[in-house]
């Protein structure tokens, strides 16, 4: 229950970002690469959790995901630009179609019985750790601007309580694959948290388009929030 709290508190960490985007009428510098990333890290744990059966807790916190995260998305392609808007939807038809789907099909009609569960459950800590790895971009912009404009303490606080709570989950239920990208989450986490006590107090830069964040940082770092999935 309290992995389930703190995991709510973390999905709706990003509303700032989208209330601003809705006044600005406009993503900014924003991208949407975290929020699809989310989405689909939602679903394969939801999936995961109806073959586990027995783990409402899970299929709870993670359907709520799906819908937070599916409203942050529309919202995104309403505002941000033409390009941005094709760059999603290749994003969502790549990652949460045809390689959500695939898995689904691959999993249950190659593997039986717990050999499915396991297969399922390292494919469901290999793609937590890619998005626990996302924050990299994150850190690697502060450190560069000397800014924390980009990185809501809020988010890096709750992140790591999540992370601390939803380890212990998996630890006390025998869990390993909840348990294991968990501690990467930590970790991460921390990292983030250490950096926004360091430049909290620094100028912030000035502010740049999106047009040249997209240019200098790529598709995937120009993020002034980083969502992950709180499992």
């Amino acid at each position: 229950m309290a992995g389930n709290i703190i995991s709510f508190m973390v999905y709706l960490a990003p509303i700032p970002t989208f209330r601003r985007v809705y006044r600005k009428k406009s993503t900014e510098g924003f991208q949407s690469v975290p929020y699809v990333v989310a989405l689909f890290s939602a679903m394969l744990w939801i999936y995961y959790a109806f073959i586990k059966t027995n783990t409402y807790l899970l299929i709870t916190i993670n359907s709520f995901g799906v819908v937070v995260e599916t409203v942050y998305i529309l919202m995104y392609l309403i505002y941000a630009p033409k390009q941005a808007k094709i760059y999603t939807a290749k994003m969502i038809l790549l990652l949460n179609v045809g390689l959500f789907s695939s898995i689904v099909l691959c999993t249950l009609l190659i593997f039986k019985g717990s050999l499915r569960l396991k297969v399922l459950g390292w494919i469901c800590v290999g793609f937590s750790v890619s998005v626990f790895a996302a924050p990299l971009s994150i850190i690697r912009l502060v450190i560069r601007t000397k800014s924390v404009e980009f990185m809501p303490f809020s988010l890096s606080f709750f992140l790591t309580l999540s992370a601390v709570v939803w380890f212990s989950f998996g630890l006390f239920s025998k869990d390993i694959y909840v348990a294991l990208p968990n501690i990467l989450g930590f970790a991460f986490g921390a990292v983030q948290m250490v950096l926004y006590i360091i430049y909290k107090d620094a100028k912030a830069p000035e502010r740049l388009s999106e047009e040249k964040l997209g240019h200098i940082e790529g598709p995937n770092i120009g993020e002034k929030a980083i969502e992950i999935s709180p499992v």
